[in-house]
């Protein structure tokens, strides 16, 4: 069989065979601890640009279907799986991963090595790589030297490029109770789906949306979502959102979102390590002392006071949530007026639903809001 290799920065090297497309791709190298929900991680805007290893042993055991993408394509940069299955098996499948992989041009890597790659990662940080496949491959030292020229993560901008090109609305479920305006960041299906649910008709803008765009539409609320990249470089949001906060709007945001409230609150973000991607993160609610499970997909996060509220432009905030693997902010409230953000994911695609009460918090905001 054609042999594949798996590249990091650092010059460690795996050798495997190839999985979905042939060919050769560049990005940070990550991995997600998730069992399950594969095709929502591949379909995940969150990882443009980025390789995802996956630390389950069997990956795509039930093949894929039409149901569970969680946007228009795969933005996986590549995949790497210790070992495939070899038959797809559910009724609701619609073709095995490694033909879907194929089709949309995502090079893959199967290799025994996954394990030693996560603990590697682990250890040394989350670094960019390669993965190449094909019948001639270059020396090992020049891959290595082509991976290091390729882009990091660090200052990228990214998720303008992902976001929709032009508006449109999820209508609500039922009775609309609730308009509101959904900055696409990185946003997956789900989100809005969730928010139907609870009657809000959601209007879908472009990450470069204004605040004047966003105000236009007379929300109840407004939802910024997840998305890939450095918060850092996302300066229009965080003016966006700052316009937002003036006008007293409830506002909500999760992932990149809660980052984007961050800096709109005057806070700092950094870099984490190798980050937090599965569906397994125990988070816990400081106001409750409530621990829940979430599922997780940033490699950034924000510097925040960790005792005590602290002080912004828009009157005290505090830290609402924190991780209990590594103490890191996952969430942040201000306290005299209608806004929160999370680090996690609500949605639960793929996931557990212990945060789905906070789409309910939203609406119980923009509920007093517009009957005050």
């Amino acid at each position: 069989m054609t042999t594949a290799l798996l590249v990091l920065e650092d010059g460690r090297v795996f050798e495997g065979t190839p999985y979905g497309a042939v060919g050769e791709t560049f990005g940070e190298m990550v991995f997600n601890t998730g069992m399950s929900g594969y095709q929502e991680t591949l379909t995940d805007p969150s990882y443009h640009r980025q390789i995802v290893a996956m630390t389950a042993p069997h990956i795509g055991n039930t093949g894929v279907n039409l149901e569970d993408p969680e946007s228009r394509k795969v933005w996986v940069a590549g995949y790497v799986v210790r070992e495939p299955a070899r038959l797809a098996s559910s009724w609701r499948s619609h073709g095995s991963l490694e033909d879907y992989l194929r089709d949309q041009g995502v090079v893959g890597i199967a290799m025994p090595g996954t394990r030693a790659l996560t603990r590697h990662l682990r250890e040394r940080g989350a670094m960019r790589a390669g993965v190449f496949s094909g019948t001639a491959l270059a020396p090992v030292e020049d891959l290595v030297e082509r991976v290091r020229r390729s882009p990091g993560m660090a200052g990228a901008d990214l998720s303008e490029e992902v976001s929709t090109r032009e508006p449109y609305v999820v209508p609500a479920t039922g009775d609309r109770r609730f308009t509101v305006a959904a900055i696409d960041l990185g946003i997956k299906a789900m989100t809005p789906q969730r928010l139907a649910e609870r009657g809000c008709d959601v209007h879908i803008l472009p990450g470069w949306a204004t605040a004047a765009d966003i105000l236009a539409l007379n929300p109840d609320g407004v939802f910024f979502s997840n998305g890939p990249g450095d918060p850092a470089t996302a300066d229009r949001p965080v003016e966006a959102l700052r316009g937002v906060l003036e006008a007293g709007v409830p506002f909500f945001g999760i992932c990149f979102g809660n980052q984007i409230f961050g800096r709109a609150l005057g806070l700092g973000t950094y870099k984490l390590r190798y980050g937090h991607r599965g569906v397994n993160q125990p988070v816990k609610d400081m106001r409750t002392g409530k621990v829940e499970i979430s599922a997780h997909n940033h490699g950034f996060a924000v510097q925040a006071p960790p005792d005590g509220p602290f002080d912004t432009p828009y009157g005290p905030a505090e830290v609402s949530h924190v991780n209990l693997n590594d103490g890191c902010v996952e969430g942040l409230r201000l306290l005299e007026r209608p806004a929160f953000s999370v680090q996690y994911h609500p949605e639960a695609a793929a996931g557990p639903h212990d945060a789905a009460y906070l789409f309910d918090e939203f609406c119980e905001l923009m509920g007093e809001k517009k009957g005050a």
